[in-house]
This record gives C-alpha cells, structure tokens and sequence, in this order.
C-alpha cells in the first residue's frame, strides 16, 4: 500500500463527508506526530499498534561495493519500529 491508497483508504473509513485533502492532512499530522515524538521523547509507543524509538549504530568500518575500498562509517541515530501484541496478532 501505498500513501495515496492509504489516504483512500482513511477518507473511506471516515465516511463520505470526509475529502480526500482532509484526509491526507490526517495522515500528514499523524506522522509529523510522530516525527515530533522521536525527536523530543526518543519514543512513540501506540498501543495495539508499536513502537517507534531511536537507536544508535556505533562507528565502524566498511567496505565500498563499487571499488572495494575500505572506509569508516560514522555513528549515527536511526528509527526503529516493534510491532506491538495487536499488529502481530492480525498477520
């Protein structure tokens, strides 16, 4: 699924007085929550649904795949999500 089939999909679920622009701010306020979230809190825990937290990578090193070249790759943040009890449950 993609963006524009979930926003469909969110404007059928809201019903016919919902427009498709209405729904895809909805979906746009949903995630700029949850970037916000990350960013501030390191965590967004939606019951039923997950979890979004930061996790850190340590520096390391590598290799380039085109010349294969050894070089270091820096620390850095990334998201990652759990699927929580109630999303498991539905695959």
């Amino acid at each position: 699924m993609n963006k524009a089939e979930l926003v469909a999909e969110v404007q059928k679920s809201l019903g016919a007085d919902t427009s498709k622009a209405g729904a895809e701010r909805a979906i746009e306020a949903v995630l700029e929550g949850i970037k916000k979230g990350v960013k501030k809190d390191k965590n967004v825990q939606l019951i039923g649904f997950g979890t979004f937290s930061v996790t850190k990578r340590a520096a390391r090193d590598g290799i380039n795949p085109q010349t294969g070249d050894k070089i270091k790759i820096k620390a850095s943040k990334a998201v990652k999500f759990k699927a929580g009890a109630g999303l498991k449950a539905i695959l």
